[in-house]
């Protein structure tokens, strides 16, 4: 902190034992290693499942950023009701959802029609793709693969991740924005930024047109008289 205009001088205070409370991060690498064999633990101890769930394609929040697309926290009930994975006549509940690989964010909203086709079209692809297991050898439920399925599944050939399977793309930007002539606009798209301000101008000076309007007809009627 700089000392401006006849200001007191600072007495500072370095005799504070600050040895004791400073945190290193000596053991960085060592953290890395551990977190590392963790993850390969992980793996192995829920194969052949991924280790993480499938994730919804959502837009980035503000104008400056929506033009992309990231994997979302969760699907809504909306898109889990629409999409029948498991012969259900309701969809596939909520609860049995997080059980085969899907992540469910009950606070989400479809706020438009294009992301809620988008991401159930994303859940027809993980249907053709899933493989569910019985949870007790031999003994089949509704819902699981068949006998067949079961026996095409090798060692090596299922993803340990699904965002590797299944990423989230964003569209170059020259394939996601496009400008086109004027020769192909149809009859009346032209000057529609002339349109609009010609029209709330229009709507702001109602009022004003309206008074000017009454004032010279009743001078009128006057000069008549």
């Amino acid at each position: 902190m700089t000392i401006k205009h006849n200001q007191q001088i600072q007495h500072n205070h370095f005799r504070k034992d600050w040895q004791r409370r400073v945190r290193t991060h000596f053991d960085q690498p060592g953290r890395k290693s551990r977190r590392r064999n963790a993850r390969l633990t992980k793996a192995v101890a829920v194969a052949p499942r991924p280790v993480d769930k499938l994730r919804p394609i959502v837009r980035c929040p503000s104008i400056r950023y929506n033009r992309r697309v990231r994997a979302g926290r969760g699907f809504s009930l909306a898109e889990l009701k629409v999409q029948n994975i498991i012969p259900i006549e309701a969809g596939i509940p909520r609860k049995l959802a997080p059980t085969i690989g899907i992540s469910v964010d009950p606070r989400r909203a479809n706020l438009s029609q294009e992301s809620l086709v988008v991401n159930v079209e994303r859940l027809k692809a993980y249907q053709a793709r899933l493989i569910l297991f019985p949870r007790r050898t031999g003994q089949h439920k509704k819902g699981d693969s068949s006998k067949e399925a079961l026996g095409t599944v090798k060692e090596g050939t299922t993803s340990g991740k699904i965002h590797s399977v299944m990423p989230v793309i964003n569209e170059a930007r020259e394939a996601a924005i496009s400008e086109i002539k004027k020769s192909d606009m149809g009859e009346g798209e032209s000057a529609v930024y002339r349109k609009l301000r010609d029209a709330r101008s229009e709507a702001r000076l109602v009022g004003v047109r309206e008074k000017r309007a009454k004032a010279k007809a009743d001078e009128a009627s006057a000069a008549k008289k």
